[in-house]
């Protein structure tokens, strides 16, 4: 009977002892990895966190930009649907960037107006 139970323990011990060594084993390949990625960080430039505007007036501004966007890629959609000439096509967009600035310009100006 006591060897029995000496065995089992032997077993039990046994078994304590694969997964300690196998948790050793998991925590010093993180620890690699980790200095690893510190080495690889350290290297690298620093990465700047890169967040606009999030007032009214900048919210406003986004807004606005979707929605003149928005209006030239209609225009150009339409040009291209209803014309087969490939120069009509090229001048109705480079067109549309030269006048883009000042129909924003007239549209949207907000100096006062005497």
């Amino acid at each position: 009977m006591s060897r029995e139970r000496a065995q089992r323990r032997a077993d039990r011990e046994q078994v304590v002892a694969l997964a300690q060594r196998e948790r050793e084993h998991r925590a010093a390949r993180a620890q690699r990895r980790r200095a690893v990625k510190a080495a690889w960080r350290a290297r690298l430039p620093r990465r700047t966190r890169w967040r606009g505007q999030q007032g009214i007036l900048a919210r406003r501004r986004r807004m606005q930009n979707t929605v003149i966007f928005g209006l030239y890629l209609t225009v150009q959609a339409i040009v291209w649907l209803l014309t087969s000439d490939p120069w009509v096509r090229v001048a109705s967009g480079l067109l549309g960037v030269l006048a883009l600035p000042v129909l924003v310009t007239l549209t949207l100006d907000r100096r006062t107006r005497p």
